[in-house]
């Protein structure tokens, strides 16, 4: 039997697969935005802070950033929320009471599937404020 050569990668093979991973498995903002607007969130939420809602009050939802913000570093944060976006949320345990006008969010489940669910609470989680 032959002896196979083993060979490692080179640093610089190495960081551009990991940049190729991390591109292939970060979703694209354009792609969340349709599922965010095709599933209804964009009628509450905005990516931004400072957003009004109608006649210039608060907005209807906070803003993803300032939910980013909000849950960075918080464990079980997205199984969180994204049970939240598929059932509601409780009017009476509102901890954005102040800063938005709507007392609760609807439950969603008929607008989006639990897997694009996920997929958008990881999307926005990843919101902070140095990235887009």
């Amino acid at each position: 039997m032959k002896p196979v050569a083993v060979r490692s990668f080179s640093p610089a093979l190495g960081a551009l697969w990991l940049v190729a991973a991390q591109a292939m498995a970060a979703p694209d903002d354009a792609a969340m935005l349709k599922l965010a607007t095709g599933s209804g969130c964009m009628t509450c939420h905005h990516v931004e802070p400072g957003a009004k809602g109608p006649d210039g009050l608060p907005p209807i939802g906070p803003a993803w950033r300032d939910v980013a913000v909000k849950y960075k570093g918080q464990s079980g944060a997205e199984k969180q929320l994204t049970a939240t976006v598929l059932a509601g949320s409780n009017p009476y345990d509102s901890h954005w009471k102040g800063k938005v006008s709507g007392l609760a969010m609807p439950p969603n489940r008929v607008a989006i599937s639990e897997p694009d669910a996920r997929r958008l609470v990881q999307w926005i989680l990843n919101r902070d404020a140095n990235r887009p």
